[in-house]
């Protein structure tokens, strides 16, 4: 057996740079790049091995952590999990501000490579800088972190131990069940051992990625229960994107059946919105379409979702439906007491049309999901075209940065994650195309929309990214706006600045708290008062072009400006913040104090208990 001598690192990077991923026009690598900042415990061994590769595997260098895993975390959903990137960091507060962005892969089910640097395995020099160390276990370091939001931990111990470990990752990234967030940790000895390796480890691979069928009993039940549905209702997850072929497996199934189609977040976007038997979005920020044929249903086929509770109300919105849940993941599919389905989507859905191909749905329910879901599209255009307060409001913003889009078949690419914003955007974008509309709420990750609106850019650089965010989360971490100005990966930031945490006050007000600790101006603060704080001029210290704007017909014309720019453009626009589309929505359970001296917090305590009433057992 041939074998090539390289250090452990220059063989990580090796095989990672041989991993390839068939498309349309042929192949590419797997790995769109290594994000790094560098440190001791990753800049001799590992980022040596990445200088001599730069020219086939690029390492991108960003100002945060957390915003370069995010922004690998974004790439990959962006590429509907068929590519991934790898974030390396050194071994102390590096590794640590990988968690956050490590639960938001986890939770969404993203494939990202982890390769934080970690102590050194002969312990010559112990304890060495940034190490944590435990009372109780000398084997632990800070890496021991990411073990809970890994599906896969392993620390690299020995430089043969990649032979399986490396492997092993890759199974984890394109298995669709078991996809996700995969760490090796790099003790930084151990990175610059040299060994011997068969030549043929390194040799290029396509990676496949697997459609699981379902197994013929489940689908011969499902279709059991769906011949017996009159008013049956999909809800379309995110799985239904990751399928290949799902979308239009989804279509034809819809179609074929007579069936109105409930969107969730990580679903949005799989069908056109203005297709007719599409209800648009489903749950707490849903739709009144999909949420009032969610209530009559008789049956719902869950089609990739995690039925999380915004999803399903907190288990209230079609608790009297009888469920079908179809998923790759065990896990994901047996919830609820539902009939599981345990299989790709789109297989799935055309295995189902199989088994009962002439079935449908009652006509009178087809014509009441086309009839509610024409008003809804009716209804957008007007609300967000419409004035509801004094200050510009959420839905005028997004009618505003619709409107300026040159493109009929809106290929924009929406970025958001956390706030009011995430609910506003699920009922009124309009997306055309799969990815039109990228949100992280499965971890609802304040923080993701800038470092995520990077990934996406870099994954899509031929659509106009467009990242909208409060100005409570672009506080949180913006300086990857840096990052893309450095990196030339243009993308828009709309600011909605309504001066503090408006969506959790309304949340603590609607729970029956006082307003407290959100908004500036109910916050402890000095004599000065709250500060006054220049987005646009935050954005242009970091290298962006920006301005600010007072109406919403400013804005439409700063839209313009932004898109004719060659570099990442700002512009900010006090909103609001009360003000939120009240159309649709529905329960969300939230954990109320049973004894209060606040007459607000004891009547928000009693809808509490009797909402409760209604929920699935």
């Amino acid at each position: 057996m041939a074998t090539i001598r390289l250090t452990m690192a220059q063989a990580l990077v090796r095989y990672l740079s041989a991993q390839k991923v068939a498309t349309t026009t042929g192949t590419e690598p797997l790995f769109g790049g290594v994000w790094a900042i560098f440190g001791h415990g990753n800049v001799a061994g590992l980022g040596e091995a990445l200088y001599a590769a730069r020219d086939v595997l690029p390492t991108y260098r960003a100002h945060n952590e957390q915003g370069m895993a995010l922004a690998a975390t974004a790439f990959a959903k962006a590429h509907f999990r068929r590519r991934l990137m790898a974030v390396t960091t050194s071994i102390g507060p590096g590794c640590t501000n990988l968690v956050t962005a490590a639960a938001t892969a986890h939770v969404n089910r993203l494939p990202m490579l982890l390769l934080p640097g970690d102590i050194f395995v002969s312990r010559d020099p112990d304890p060495v800088l940034q190490q944590v160390e435990d009372f109780q276990d000398g084997g632990v370091s800070a890496v021991d972190c990411l073990r809970p939001v890994s599906r896969y931990f392993d620390r690299i111990v020995t430089p043969h131990q990649l032979l399986s470990a490396l492997p092993r990752a890759m199974a984890i990234f394109s298995d669709p069940a078991l996809c996700g967030p995969v760490t090796l940790a790099l003790p930084q000895d151990v990175q610059a051992m040299a060994a011997d390796w068969p030549e043929e480890f390194f040799a290029e691979r396509i990676v496949e990625f697997r459609q699981p069928p379902a197994a013929p009993r489940q689908l011969a039940a499902a279709a059991a229960i769906l011949k017996t549905a009159k008013r049956p209702l999909i809800v379309c997850g995110g799985g239904v994107l990751y399928s290949e072929g799902g979308c239009e497996a989804l279509q034809r199934f819809s179609e074929r059946h007579g069936i109105p189609i409930g969107e969730t977040q990580a679903g949005k976007g799989a069908l056109a919105w203005d297709h007719p038997f599409v209800s648009g979005a489903i749950g707490v920020t849903g739709t009144p379409a999909a949420n009032a044929l969610a209530a009559e249903a008789d049956v719902v086929l869950a089609v990739g979702t995690r039925l999380q509770d915004f999803t399903t109300g907190s288990h209230t919105l079609y608790a009297n439906a009888r469920l079908i849940s179809i998923n790759v993941n065990t896990f994901d599919a047996i919830k609820w007491g539902g009939q599981s389905v345990q299989g790709d989507a789109a297989l799935s859905l055309d295995a189902l049309t199989s088994a009962q191909p002439d079935w449908k749905s009652d006509d009178s329910w087809q014509a009441r999901a086309r009839q509610l879901n024409a008003e809804w599209r009716h209804a957008i255009g007007d609300i967000v075209h419409s004035s509801r307060a004094d200050l510009p409001t959420y839905a005028e913003v997004i009618g505003a940065i619709q409107d300026s889009s040159p493109d009929s078949s809106s290929k924009d690419i929406a970025v958001c994650a956390a706030g009011t914003l995430p609910a506003e955007l699920h009922k009124l974008w309009r997306s055309s195309v799969p990815g039109g509309y990228h949100m992280e709420y499965g971890y609802s990750c304040m923080g993701y929309e800038i470092a995520g609106g990077l990934g996406v850019k870099m994954a899509r650089p031929d659509r106009e990214v467009i990242v909208i965010v409060g100005d409570g989360s672009y506080l949180m971490l913006n300086n990857e706006l840096a990052t893309s100005v450095m990196l030339g990966q243009k993308i828009i930031v709309v600011v909605t600045d309504n001066f503090g945490y408006a969506c959790i006050t309304r949340l603590q007000k609607a729970c029956g708290g006082a307003p407290f600790n959100n908004m500036f101006e109910d916050c402890l603060q000095a004599p000065g008062g709250m500060p006054t704080i220049d987005f646009a001029a935050n954005a242009r210290s970091l290298g962006a072009k920006a301005e600010s704007v007072k109406s919403i017909t400013d804005l439409g014309e700063a839209m313009k400006r932004a898109r004719a720019s060659d570099t990442s453009y700002l512009i900010s626009i006090v909103i609001d913040g009360p003000q939120s589309t009240p159309e649709g929505g529905c329960w969300w359970e939230v954990g109320i104090p049973e004894v209060s001296s606040r007459p607000a917090v004891v009547a928000a305590r009693q809808q509490l208990e009797a909402e409760k009433k209604k929920q699935r057992i």
